[in-house]
């Protein structure tokens, strides 16, 4: 990775909202899903390993960041989604079997699709609305 890239990464993460990381962490598990898919298809062990051990990483960072008090049901129901991709794709990796990565692949595409759609709609309603040139919140 060349260091501008890498400057360019470290500036855009450190500067994100919460929202924009969460968004950031699902596109990253996806990108190592697919990998990992890739991977056991090509028969590359090594690799695979690598991929889906990032993919990992990334699902406990996801499950370590639920609020189970604020989050409440919701919470919940995603650290059982959470433990499902990480039972699925330890499975994945002990068997060299892309199919249960494709059970986390449609999760991940379902949560991020989710994800997405809600942080706009907050956006959308926090927006400040301009009327006659002024601004109203």
């Amino acid at each position: 990775m060349s260091y501008g890239y890498g400057a360019y990464k470290k500036t855009a993460v450190s500067t994100a909202s919460k929202e924009q990381i969460l968004l950031m962490l699902y596109q990253a598990a996806i990108k190592n899903c697919k990998k990992a898919i890739e991977a056991i298809e090509h028969k590359q062990i090594a690799k695979k390993g690598e991929y889906i051990g990032k993919l990992q990483d990334i699902v406990i960072e996801l499950n370590n960041s639920l609020d189970f008090e604020v989050g409440g049901e919701i919470a919940k129901e995603l650290s059982s989604l959470y433990d499902y991709m990480l039972f699925s794709s330890t499975q994945a990796n002990i068997k060299i079997d892309a199919e249960p990565l494709h059970g986390c692949l449609n999760v991940l595409n379902t949560l991020y699709d989710g994800w997405s759609e809600a942080i706009k709609s907050l956006k959308t309603a926090n927006a400040p609305v301009v009327d006659n040139g002024e601004m109203k919140k």
